[in-house]
This record gives C-alpha cells, structure tokens and sequence, in this order.
C-alpha cells in the first residue's frame, strides 16, 4: 500500500517526482512533512508551496565569479562620469582596496579636479594628507590645476599653499611654469601683498632667475595698478637679465597702460620704438590696444589712421579692431561712419558678435532710429548671431522711447515662445514707459502678463500704477492688479491703501474694502 501511494504521489506532482526522494534503509531520511495525496484529489484543497530544499553535503556548489580587476584607466573614467563627488570619492578609495592596486598621479589629479571643481576643499586636504604617504612619482601638474580652482573661487592665500606644497610632494623644486602661473593668478587677483611675499620667498628660497614670462607678468601687474613707471624699471632690469628680453607681450602690455592713464603720446612714441628699434611686428592685438586706446580718448580719427596703417603693413584687421573702431564712431555720434566700417568688415567677411549688433543698435535707438535698428536686429537673424536679453532690452527702450507701445507689447508675448530669454527688467522698461505715458489699460494688461510669468513688477512704478487707476476711477483694476501683486509678496506704500480702501467704500463695496483690509494685516503680520 505504501509503494501505491508513492508512485501515486510522484504521478500527480512532478516536482516531487524529480526529487527521488529514497525509503531505503542505508539512506538518511527526509526531514520534509509527508503530504497526503488525497489532497490533490480535492479540487477546493489550496496547492501546497514546494517543499524547500536542504543544502546537503553531496550538493555542488557553483564556483564564485572572480571580480574584474579595475585598471588605472577604468577608475579615471569612473570618477571622471561620476558627478556626485562623495561617490567619486568612494570610487577612489575602493579601488585601492584591490590586490596589486596602488594609486598613480593621474587617479590623484582626477579625483582632486572633481573635488576642488565642487568645492569639497576638505577632503582636497586629506587626499592631500594621503598623498604625503605615497611612494609613486607625482607632477607639479596637479598643483598648478589646483591653484587655479583656488583662485577662481578667491582663495588667494590657498594659491600660495598649493604652490608650496610641491616641494615636499613632488620632491622637486617648482619650475619656472608653475611660478608664472602663481604669480599670473595673484596679480590678476590683484593681490598685491601677496604677490610681494610671494616674489621675496621665491627668491630667497629657490633662488629665482625671473624669465621672459615672470618679467611680463611684473609689468602687467604695475600697469593694472597704475604705476607705469614702476612697470618700465621692471623692463629696464628685463633687459640687463641674461635669459629675459622685452617682447610682444611687454610692449603691448605697457602701450595699454600707457594709454589707460591717457597718455596717448607716449604710447604711440613706445609703439614706434618698439617697431623700429627693436625689430618687433605688432600684431591684432597690438593694433587694438591703440585703437581702443585713441576712441576711448575722444580721438576716433587718430585710431581710424592707425588701422589705415595697420592694413598698409600687412596686418589684417579682425572683428575686434573694427568693433572697437565702430564703437568709437558710435559714442562720437558719427553714425554715418559707423555704418560704414560696418559694412566693410561684412564685404570681409567678417562676422561681429553679439556685443558688436548690441553696441550699434543702442546707438540707433538712442538717435531716434530705431527702424534702422530692427533691420540690425533681423541682419542678427540672417547671420545667425543670436540676440540676447540685453539687445531685445535696448530694442524695446528704443520702441518705448518712440511711443511704439504695441510693438514693444508685441515683443514681450512674443519673445519667450521664440526660445528668447527675458528678464524682469525687459518688462519694466515697458511698464514704466506705459506708466509715465499714462496707458494704464495697457499696464494693467501687461502687470497681468508679468505676474503670470513670475516677474514682479518695481516697488515705485506697482506704487505709481496703483495710484493712477485709483485716480481715473478704475477701481475693479486696481483691485485686481493689486491681488495679483499681494500673491507674489508685494507690500504696497500706505498711502496706495488708504487712497483704495477709501475709492471702495466710497463706491459702497464694503466686502471688498474689508477683504483688503485682511489683506493689509496679513502682510504686515
């Protein structure tokens, strides 16, 4: 009977069937519940789970994957990708967990640039802390890339500290390199007690013999600051130096401070000398130097002769030496002439900046010729130059100015569904227009337009348009604009609440008047 039973059993369930589940004496019994088989002939009877299986010691146990090895390469990518820099982190310290794995100075360098990138500067320290431990050969490299994140984020002094610590990290002294780029980022910071203490050290500890590049750096340093003959005794020792001579760099250098301080005379006189005496092409940038130089002091004739004298010696002028020259014609009113070097840079085929279209249509604007500007802004379009917040600010000061109220509004619903970015001072500039010209329906429409954008209208001109439609009886307005206000933190004058509390109940609308009055306690509170 029991045999029945078995076989009727491993029948009907093949899961138990394929277990083979022995009787036999010799083989240790099953620790599973017997399940009676007349339960699977009892269709309202629930299906039994499958009876969990025992690890016994016969079973074969699969062998473990081996984990892949992480290279110095793989990890430089990973932390690279990873833009959380904890977990970049934690990728740094657990790949030195493997057998055979030691870091090398570019997982250093990596995992720093990600650090100091994020401003995680104190676990820059421990790395660097870590790094004092290292037996592998690291490069000053690193530390110029720190000493750069340092100062963009004016951590002067940190500069400094970067600096010396490649001596005792790098096991070498500092070259040349990475003294420039120290000095470099010090002087355009214009740390000047710094820069001194830093030049004194260098000297006296790593007995410095300033090159061509430290030289100019010197000089940059003295003519940001102003004091151009300080800037020459530095070229004056330049010169006496056995592995320093002025260049290119220094001339133009002194030729912008020169003409910075207004001394348009002497820079011309140093521009002269340096191409005769010393042999030296000026280049682009040489030339803009003068240029920029002459307008800036009022003397676009002088600066339009230079670039004459510029394309006479076969250097060809760029987009910057014609902006710079048309900008000159712009601030001197000469409009005509402006156009005109306009036009021939375009015959060049030269195409000018965003800041170049700016600069000419502002001009327009303001002389009253703001037709002539829209064709600027749609010569942009044509050319691919695209317009940004503060050419479509001047265009609708233009507009504003001239009384072209419907085409300013028009910009204004329009812009932002051209992929065109404005700002809260886009609409001001129309709104206060409106304001001044007394178009308050087109006010109010365009206060309903900047609210449902998000931009808060100016404290006075929200005064200003409250008081007005108070004043022309526009009361419901008033209301209205003033609720939409009130939801984005608006606190108007108290005289804007009197002169509304007062026209309300005046025209009998108490509920009103007392709903503004909750209002009124709300904000206070």
């Amino acid at each position: 009977m029991t045999k029945t039973l078995k076989n009727l059993c491993c029948l009907m369930n093949p899961f138990l069937e394929c277990r083979c589940f022995s009787c036999s004496p010799s083989t240790p019994s099953s620790p599973l519940p017997w399940i009676s088989p007349l339960q699977y002939l009892n269709p309202s009877s629930p299906k039994p789970d499958p009876p969990p299986t025992e690890v016994t010691t016969t079973t074969v146990l699969e062998p473990r994957k081996k984990s892949k090895f992480i290279s110095h390469a793989s990890a430089i990518n990973l932390i690279k990708r990873e833009t959380d820099p904890q977990s970049a982190l934690e990728i740094f310290n657990s790949v030195a967990k493997q057998k055979g794995f030691s870091h090398n100075n570019a997982t250093y360098a990596t995992i720093l640039h990600k650090l100091a990138q994020s401003k995680k500067f104190q676990a820059v320290d421990a790395v660097l802390h870590q790094m004092t431990y290292e037996t592998c050969k690291f490069h000053e490299g690193l530390f110029i890339n720190l000493m750069k994140h340092f100062s963009k984020f004016s951590l002067h002094q940190r500069v400094v500290e970067m600096f010396d610590a490649i001596l005792p990290i790098v096991r070498e002294k500092p070259s040349l390199k990475a003294i420039s780029t120290c000095l470099n980022l010090l002087v355009e910071s214009n740390q000047v007690d710094l820069t001194r203490k830093f030049l004194l050290n260098s000297k006296r500890s790593l007995n410095l013999e300033p090159n061509t590049c430290i030289f100019n750096i010197l000089v940059k340093h003295h003519c940001k600051n102003g004091d151009i003959d300080s800037a020459f005794e530095v070229v004056e020792e330049m010169k006496k130096s056995p592995v320093s001579c002025p260049n290119l760099i220094t001339y133009s250098t002194l030729i912008s401070g020169l003409c910075g301080s207004g001394r348009l005379k002497e820079a011309i006189e140093l521009f002269e000398e340096m191409v005769s005496k010393d042999q030296i092409l000026p280049d682009a940038l040489t030339y803009n130097v003068l240029i920029n130089g002459f307008c800036h002091g009022g003397k676009v004739d002088r600066a339009l002769k230079i670039m004459e004298f510029m394309k006479k010696n076969g250097c060809n002028p760029n987009v910057f030496n014609y902006s710079a020259l048309m900008n000159g014609f712009c601030k001197d009113g000469r409009l005509k002439e402006a156009k005109e070097v306009f036009d021939e840079m375009k015959s060049l085929g030269l195409k000018l900046d965003t800041v170049g279209y700016t600069t000419l249509i502002n001009f327009y604007c303001r002389a009253g010729r703001v037709d002539e500007a829209m064709e600027l802004l749609k010569d942009m379009r044509e050319n691919k130059c695209r317009a940004d917040t503060v050419t479509f600010n001047v265009i609708l000061g233009g507009l504003c100015r001239e009384g072209r109220f419907e085409e300013a509004l028009g910009m204004l619903e329009r812009l932002p569904y051209e992929g065109f970015y404005l700002n809260k001072a886009s609409y001001r500039i129309v709104l206060n227009s409106l304001c001044r010209e007394g178009e308050l329906q087109k006010a109010t429409q365009l206060v309903g337009l900047m609210l449902g954008r998000g931009f808060l209208p100016h404290f006075a001109t929200s005064n200003e348009l409250l008081i007005h439609l108070c004043e022309a009886g526009r009361v419901g307005d008033a209301v209205m604009a003033l609720l939409g206000l009130l939801e984005l933190g608006f606190k108007p004058q108290p005289d804007s609440w009197a002169l509304l509390v007062e026209l309300v109940c005046r025209e009998r609308r108490l509920l009103p008047a007392f709903e503004l009055l909750d209002d009124l306690v709300i904000q206070e509170m």
